[in-house]
């Protein structure tokens, strides 16, 4: 996922040229599946260890990070120590918010095309995308887009196979790799640009991003319950920030290296129950890997660990979303015995994999002998 070096370094970029003749990625939806089991295939790019190369550090990017854990420390301390609970809770709503920023809208809408939404819900998606800081969602959705494509090669932005670090937070210290540009420019995103919200966003980002994401949480709780001044940055905003950034760097890190793979045993993406709790769902990262264009990210039927799933239900139930897609299990069935790890669980009663203690111990009501 996308955050801070691209908008130090490309935020005032010009757009883009979209390329209408790309071939089917496989990202954006279900006519877009390149398996016969509706997901995609698990060679859409050939996967190979990272070339060789010295990186060029960008020792810009290395300062303001290194300042900015520094003071999330510092922001840790005062939170347990000296800020005021509402700034507490002031700061915890804010992370919400920015979270479903990235994974509602720049994520599951826009980069994937999983759902659509109306006009309001767009401008509020964006409103809380402006929050989290991690570049405009349009720029967000398209890197997003290629690491899909590329995942794990050396056009993926984060590629995994750089070690955890590089894909956590090393791919923002460093230059691009050229092949992440060319790869980039590829792609046809011209349904990105064809969003007012969004264009108005980008073009208008190095106003909105600074008053939404640090002057306004800075000074509400100063002007709203007498909060102090240094609580108010260290906490709601810096700790704040830095807390979102690190639980959307885990979805790039964490979930491609520790986790079960029960839908695609050959490729790294894993589920992971930690990553998912922190980042609103995003952490059933093999499923979304396999099915990107399903708008739960998961296969659950609930909303256990994927908040963002049930922000987007409700707003399907006032009219606000709409053409919600997702994967029959059927198609999931079919998808995890043909390369699942085998860690998937039971599909019901009497499948073979069943807890043979678990059958002998069940109670069956109403039992009709035959």
């Amino acid at each position: 996922m996308v955050a801070f070096s691209t908008i130090l370094n490309s935020t005032l970029s010009k757009k883009m040229a979209p390329n209408a003749s790309v071939e089917v990625t496989g990202v954006l939806n279900e006519n877009d599946a390149d398996t016969i089991d509706g997901g995609l295939a698990k060679d859409i790019a050939p996967l190979k260890r990272a070339e060789k190369r010295k990186i060029k550090v960008v020792w810009r990017n290395v300062i303001a990070f290194g300042y900015l854990h520094l003071a999330a420390v510092y922001g840790l301390w005062l939170l347990l120590t000296s800020a005021k609970l509402y700034t507490v809770a002031f700061a915890f709503l804010l992370y919400v918010v920015s979270g479903l920023g990235i994974t509602a809208g720049a994520h599951r809408l826009w980069a994937h095309r999983s759902y659509k939404a109306k006009l309001p819900l767009r401008i509020i998606l964006c409103v809380f995308n402006t929050i989290a800081f991690q570049d405009c969602a349009l720029h967000w959705a398209r890197d997003h887009r290629v690491h899909h494509k590329y995942s794990e090669t050396d056009a993926d932005p984060h590629n995994a196979t750089r070690g955890f670090f590089f894909s956590h937070i090393g791919w923002l210290l460093c230059r691009k790799h050229p092949e992440v540009v060319a790869k980039g420019r590829q792609l046809d995103i011209s349904d990105l640009f064809s969003d007012p919200v969004l264009r108005f966003q980008r073009k208008y980002y190095m106003i909105l991003m600074p008053l939404l994401c640090f002057i306004l949480p800075t000074m509400a709780p100063v002007y709203f319950w007498g909060e102090t001044w240094t609580n108010a940055w260290f906490v709601a905003t810096l700790f704040r920030w830095t807390f979102i950034l690190n639980a959307t760097w885990l979805v790039n890190s964490a979930a491609h290296k520790w986790g079960h793979r029960p839908y695609d045993r050959t490729i790294n993406p894993s589920e992971n129950k930690t990553v998912a709790t922190f980042a609103f769902g995003e952490g059933w990262h093999n499923y979304h890997h396999v099915f990107p264009w399903d708008y739960k990210t998961a296969e659950l039927g609930n909303y256990r660990l994927n908040f963002t799933t049930a922000f987007i239900d409700f707003f399907a139930k006032i009219g606000w979303a709409y053409d919600l897609k997702t994967v029959s299990n059927e198609i999931i069935e079919r998808r995890v015995k043909r390369t699942g790890d085998g860690s998937h669980a039971t599909w019901g009663w009497g499948d073979k994999d069943q807890d043979k203690v678990e059958i002998e111990h069940a109670n069956i009501l109403n039992r009709k002998d035959e």
